[in-house]
């Protein structure tokens, strides 16, 4: 894509994203021939953009549902859309989010994103009943299950526009009524729909992402004149605030900033007598794209 290919709205739409100015953002598109990703790697390798993930704005609005188990061996959150917040609070919307997780939880593993989409599909036949009557286009574009891998936890922030669910691995089933585990689920739960994290564990980002990251620091350094292992302490340390900023562990917890969800997982296990850890867990936004 050349130069004079690069339009406004796009130059817009990287300066929103990356924070970097809009010649600069002109310039690292025509270098990455219009790719997004290549344009703010480009902005980053030159210090020009932050790290920190942004969520583009979106006029979509909705629900985030979700179902529980009884004894929270599964879960489910689906994302209901619609155009205005105004029909995202009544009462017909609010039942087709909840035929919605009924027809989840009937069709159980038969569930998926293909089943999701098809036309002929229950969901679609429900959406187009609601359309007809609100007079608003709607869609249901994603749902997450976890089932069978340990104890499920949710929370809905308040307006219903964030929801997470998150498993913890350890909880042992004389657990789940005691006031520490389940202090420790709800702020474990709140931390993601806060912070939003990435990844439960630092073994869980990809190499390649490491990789980009660390080629992105040194980037930054290559004319510093610093020895190399300087630069590589460097470059550790940097990848220390990366893992602050994405990892749900290293995270500074937004109860107590002086200590990290690390720390009030270990104090909640030493009361507890237990060793209660994250297996997963998905933070869903209305109009996200996941």
């Amino acid at each position: 894509m050349a130069t004079a290919a690069i339009s406004a709205e796009m130059v817009k739409k990287l300066r929103d994203q990356t924070g970097a100015g809009m010649m600069d953002c002109k310039a690292a598109l025509a270098e990455a021939h219009g790719n997004f990703d290549e344009a703010t790697t480009i902005l980053r390798k030159k210090g020009l953009a932050s790290a920190a993930k942004k969520a583009g704005r979106t006029a979509n609005e909705g629900l985030i549902g979700r179902r529980i188990a009884p004894d929270h061996s599964s879960g489910v959150l689906v994302e209901v859309n619609c155009e205005s917040d105004f029909v995202a609070r009544t009462d017909d919307f609010k039942r087709l989010v909840e035929d919605v997780l009924d027809e989840i939880d009937k069709a159980g593993d038969g569930a998926t994103q293909t089943w999701l989409e098809d036309p002929e599909g229950v969901v679609k036949k429900r959406v187009a009943q609601t359309i007809g009557k609100l007079g608003e286009n709607m869609a249901v574009p994603r749902f997450v299950r976890f089932t069978g891998h340990g104890y499920i936890g949710q929370y809905i922030h308040v307006g219903g526009k964030i929801g997470v669910m998150v498993e913890f691995g350890g909880a042992a089933p004389q657990l789940a009524a005691r006031d520490e585990f389940t202090t420790l689920v709800k702020e474990i739960a709140m931390q993601i729909a806060a912070a939003n994290p990435s990844y439960a564990t630092r073994q869980a980002v990809p190499g390649d992402v490491l990789d980009k990251e660390k080629s992105i620091y040194r980037a930054q350094m290559e004319n510093s004149g610093k020895p190399a292992q300087v630069i590589d302490k460097i470059v550790e340390g940097k990848l220390g605030s990366f893992y602050a900023q994405t990892v749900l562990p290293d995270q500074a917890s937004i109860r107590d900033p002086k200590l990290t969800v690390q720390d009030v997982i270990t104090a909640a296990n030493k009361a507890l007598g237990a060793s209660v850890s994250v297996n997963r867990f998905v933070r869903l936004k209305v109009g996200e794209v996941s």
